[in-house]
């Protein structure tokens, strides 16, 4: 598991992140506080307060995924 913070705190970044993570087979948690929501699951993201950085776990089989993936979303990770 790899865990990064990422940023969505707009109804479009949540959109488009959703968006990107569905091409994955991975699997993607958001932990926010005691919350753990699917990541690929609008509704969920939209239960969490998405002002601040959130907390993304990422569930990958290779390495190779894993850089496929932190490409994929490198638009919303905190820096």
């Amino acid at each position: 598991m790899t865990a990064v913070q990422i940023n969505l705190n707009s109804i479009e970044k949540v959109k488009s992140f959703v968006n990107e993570i569905t091409k994955f087979d991975a699997e993607f948690d958001l932990v926010s506080g005691r919350y753990v929501i699917d990541a690929k699951s609008i509704m969920g993201i939209f239960s969490l307060d998405i002002s601040k950085p959130i907390d993304l776990n990422i569930h990958a089989d290779s390495d190779a995924e894993l850089k496929e993936i932190m490409n994929a979303i490198k638009a919303y990770l905190v820096a």
